[in-house]
C-alpha cells in the first residue's frame, strides 16, 4: 500500500475519518484558523437569547421576514467581502446602491425603458464606478480609503441630481421586480426538491474530490464521511424547507442572493482569479512576482463590488417599492460593512469566505429583529451592533496573532 504524497505537510491532509476531521479541527482552531466558528456560534446564541425572550423569534413567519431584509444588504455585504479580501475598503457602497436603485427607477418610470434595460444600464453603472475606484487605486495610488469616501459624498449628490426635484420615485405596482422581492416563494414541493438537488450536487462534489485525490495518491476524505455530511445536510435543508413553509416559504429573492454567495464562493476557491485574490490580499509583492496581474486584480474586485452594491440597491428599490433620496443612506454602509467582518473576513486581507456576507448579515438582521420584538429602542439597536462589530474585530486580531505566533500567518 503506497504512502499519500501530503502525509508530512498536516495543513495539506485531507481527514479520512470523523475522528481525524474532529482533530484537524481542533489543530486549526489552536492554530488562530477560526473560520467560520465564532459567527455561527455567535449566530446560535442570539437566536436562543432572543427566543426565550419572544418566542415569536423563531416563528416561520419572523424568519422569512428576516430572510427577505437581509437579502438586499447582504448583496452589498457580499461586495465587501471581496474588497476586504485584498486588505482594502470601499465606504461608498450606500451611495452608490442608491444612484443605482435611482437611476433604474428614473430609466423605468419617466424615460419608459423596459424594466430589464432599466436594471442593466443601472449595473453598467456600477461597473463603471468600481472601474473609476480601481485604476485611480492602481494608477495614482490614491488609498481606497479616501477614494471610497470622496465616493461616498459624490454618489450622494449624483443620486440626488438623478431624483431631482420628484425626490422620491414609485415603482409600477405590476413590476415584476415588486412581485420578485416581495411575492415570489417557492411551492412547496420545488423547495423540497431543490434540497434533495443540493445534497446530490454536493455529493456528487465530494466523491469526484475523492476519486481525484486518490488518483494523484493524497490523501482523501472517507466515502462513509461524505455520505454522512451528505444526509446531514439534506436533513437540515428539507427541515429549514418544511419550517419556512408553514409560512410562505422559501423566497425567489434570498434564494438568488444565496445563489449568488454560492457563485463568488465557487469562483474564489475554484478558479485561478480567485485565488489570486487570495494570493494578493495576503502579500502583494509576493503575488506579483509570482507573475500575478495585481492591477487587473484590485480593478476587477472594485468592479464586483459597486456592481454588487447597485444590484443591493436594484433589490431594495423592488422591496420598498420606491427610490427615495433616503435610499442608500442611513446606516446602509454600515451594515454592509459590518456584517462582511461579523461574517469572519479579516480586515488584513487574505482571509474569509463568500459565506461570511449570508452569516453576518443573518446576525445583524437576527439582533434588529430581535430587538424590535422585545420592544428595544433603535439606539440600544446601533450599540449592540456596534458591541458584535468591536467583538468580531477583536477575534480576528487575536486569531491573527495566534497563526503568526505558530507560524501560519
Amino acid at each position: 500500500m503506497s504512502t499519500a504524497y501530503d502525509q508530512s505537510d498536516e495543513r495539506l491532509v485531507e481527514a479520512g475519518t470523523p475522528r481525524a476531521a474532529l482533530g484537524a479541527f481542533g489543530r486549526r482552531i489552536r492554530s488562530g484558523d477560526l473560520g467560520m466558528a465564532p459567527v455561527i456560534i455567535g449566530l446560535v446564541a442570539i437566536w436562543l437569547v432572543f427566543f426565550f425572550q419572544n418566542d415569536r423569534f423563531l416563528s416561520s413567519r419572523n424568519l422569512v421576514n428576516l430572510s427577505l431584509d437581509s437579502a438586499t444588504i447582504g448583496m452589498i455585504s457580499l461586495g465587501i467581502v471581496l474588497v476586504l479580501l485584498l486588505g482594502e475598503i470601499d465606504l461608498s457602497v450606500g451611495s452608490v446602491s442608491g444612484v443605482g436603485g435611482s437611476v433604474m427607477a428614473v430609466l423605468l418610470v419617466y424615460q419608459g425603458w423596459p424594466l430589464l434595460a432599466a436594471i442593466l444600464m443601472a449595473l453598467a453603472v456600477g461597473v463603471a464606478i468600481g472601474l473609476f475606484y480601481g485604476l485611480l487605486f492602481t494608477q495614482f495610488g490614491v488609498p481606497s480609503f479616501v477614494i471610497t469616501l470622496a465616493g461616498l459624498l459624490a454618489f450622494l449628490g449624483v443620486q440626488l441630481w438623478v431624483l431631482g426635484s420628484r425626490g422620491t420615485v414609485n415603482l409600477p405596482v405590476d413590476s415584476w421586480l415588486i412581485e420578485f422581492a416581495n411575492f415570489k416563494f417557492l411551492s412547496p414541493l420545488a423547495s423540497y426538491v431543490l434540497a434533495v438537488a443540493i445534497g446530490a450536487v454536493y455529493l456528487v462534489t465530494r466523491l469526484r474530490t475523492i476519486q481525484r485525490r486518490r488518483a494523484a495518491n493524497l490523501s482523501a476524505p472517507s466515502f462513509q464521511g461524505a455520505l454522512i455530511r451528505t444526509a446531514l445536510m439534506v436533513a437540515a435543508l428539507l427541515f429549514g424547507a418544511w419550517y419556512l413553509n408553514q409560512d410562505r416559504g422559501v423566497g425567489y429573492m434570498p434564494l438568488f442572493w444565496v445563489a449568488m454567495i454560492v457563485a463568488v464562493d465557487l469562483i474564489l476557491r475554484k478558479t485561478r482569479f480567485g485565488r489570486s485574490v487570495f494570493a494578493v490580499g495576503g502579500n502583494e509583492e509576493a503575488s506579483r512576482r509570482a507573475g500575478v496581474a495585481v492591477n487587473k486584480v484590485y480593478i476587477t474586485v472594485f468592479a464586483a463590488c459597486s456592481t454588487f452594491a447597485v444590484l443591493g440597491g436594484i433589490l431594495a428599490a423592488g422591496r420598498l417599492q420606491s427610490v427615495a433620496q433616503s435610499s442608500g443612506g442611513t446606516d446602509t454602509n454600515l451594515m454592509a460593512i459590518a456584517a462582511a467582518v461579523i461574517g469572519g473576513t479579516s480586515l488584513f486581507g487574505g482571509r474569509g469566505s463568500a459565506y461570511a456576507a449570508l452569516f453576518g448579515m443573518l446576525v445583524l438582521q437576527s439582533i434588529t429583529s430581535g430587538l424590535n420584538l422585545i420592544g428595544v429602542e433603535a439606539e440600544v439597536r446601533y450599540i449592540v451592533t456596534g458591541a458584535v462589530l468591536l467583538l468580531a474585530v477583536t477575534i480576528d486580531s487575536l486569531s491573527r496573532r495566534a497563526r503568526r505566533s505558530s507560524g501560519t500567518a
